[in-house]
């Protein structure tokens, strides 16, 4: 088994390698995107990978505690700790997920901050949009 995981891994490296290495010199490497549309040309764009949510949401969270004051103050709602698919999100369309959750101090039972976060799947950059009093909305439905 270990064998067959790391040959699995090793071809991996090999085609992630051959794909950022120019045929030709002076050539631009081709994109991961430009090698999908090369193999199928009327194809709709790669998926995501099935971590990538997860991910998102765990970087979504951290940032909420980080701003927060770390874990011995803040607590994030439990929808940010549970399955990723249940989060508070909303798919952008550009290869970003917002998060809008809420949380408070640690064994409160009641909220008295929201963060909405953006998590670009690219660079997994993490911009927290807002942080403070709940605001009177409606929350994102998925």
């Amino acid at each position: 088994m270990k064998r067959a995981i790391g040959s699995a891994i090793l071809l991996t490296l090999v085609g992630l390698c051959s794909a950022a290495v120019p045929a030709f010199a002076g050539q631009s490497p081709a994109s991961s995107e430009q090698i999908a549309q090369q193999a199928s040309p009327t194809s709709s764009p790669p998926a995501r990978s099935p971590f990538a949510l997860q991910r998102a949401r765990n970087l979504a969270r951290m940032a909420a505690e980080r701003v927060n004051g770390g874990l011995e103050q803040y607590r994030a709602e439990a929808s940010m700790h549970g399955p990723s698919a249940a989060a508070p999100f909303v798919d952008n369309g550009n290869g970003s997920w917002t998060f809008t959750f809420v949380g408070g101090p640690p064994g409160s039972s009641t909220p008295t901050v929201e963060s909405v976060v953006t998590v670009y799947e690219a660079d997994w950059r993490v911009v927290v949009d807002y942080n403070g009093p709940i605001q009177a909305r409606e929350r994102p439905v998925q």
